[in-house]
């Protein structure tokens, strides 16, 4: 398996407009960031670039334009970051960390139901 990108915050926004539609051109993205982010066109730009070093993108040209997508799912991307997560702030114990997201959360009884479901079926192996 190759090595996972590590992939900043304002990294992150850029990529979640590549994983919910590509390909995309820097303009296209700049403008699915426009209600989320004051960021000018030369800082997505920049993120692109990043991005494409760091093997997270990949891109064709069209014309004058370069046309964005992602080369790492977002899934892969988001159990990196929860690994290292917990890693980092609960030193890879998982249990206080579940402890300190059930206390600190609001639970509607379908959430609770959900928990519930998810520990049953890892308890029984499924």
């Amino acid at each position: 398996m190759k090595p996972m990108p590590r992939i900043s915050e304002a990294e992150w926004l850029v990529m979640k407009v590549l994983w919910e539609r590509a390909p995309q051109t820097a303009n296209e993205v700049t403008q699915a960031l426009a209600s989320q982010t004051d960021w000018r066109p030369k800082t997505v730009k920049t993120l692109l670039s990043r991005l494409v070093q760091k093997k997270a993108l990949g891109f064709v040209r069209a014309g004058k334009a370069y046309r964005y997508r992602p080369l790492v799912s977002e899934e892969d991307c988001a159990r990196i970051r929860r690994r290292t997560l917990l890693r980092r702030v609960y030193d890879g114990a998982i249990t206080p960390m579940l402890a300190a997201f059930i206390e600190d959360e609001d639970l509607t009884p379908e959430d609770i139901a959900e928990l519930r479901r998810l520990l049953d079926r890892k308890e029984s192996g499924a």
